[in-house]
């Protein structure tokens, strides 16, 4: 996590498993994941100026996982995150089936949750990621 600029801390214990949670707790999506679309269908759908990765792709080569909305919320309550920048979250099959991907950031004092494609990309949107040990 820390190679592309996450800043990860343990943010909870699993009273069933006994595994340490970690979440980026990098003030802004980290830089070494952002510029990407949702995940590798979208990446593969886009004809012209291709993104160099995908925010799942390179959670799995990562082996974490990419934030819940409600590990997001999670983590807003810990500080005010993607004040700047934006961060995919893992989005239901109903709405990738439908095209789109949500992700979220903080502004105006509150969290917000939106929609978009998931081939979209911009250089501000990364993903924040999760990994349990």
């Amino acid at each position: 996590m820390e190679k592309t600029g996450g800043e990860p801390d343990v943010v909870g214990l699993d009273p069933d498993t006994g595994e340490f949670i970690f979440f980026d707790c990098s003030p802004e999506s980290p830089k070494g994941r952002r510029s990407a679309c949702f995940d590798e269908a979208a990446l593969q759908s886009r004809k012209k100026f291709k993104p160099k990765h995908s925010a799942s792709g390179l959670a799995d080569k990562m082996k974490v996982e990419l934030l819940s909305e409600e590990e997001y919320h999670q983590l807003q309550q810990l500080g005010n995150f993607d004040t700047k920048t934006s961060s995919w979250l893992k989005t239901p099959t109903e709405i990738r089936k439908l095209g789109g991907a949500i992700f979220g950031d903080y502004r105006f004092g509150r969290v917000f949750i939106y929609h978009n494609g998931a081939e979209s990309y911009y250089a501000a949107r990364g993903f924040r990621a999760s990994l349990r040990v």
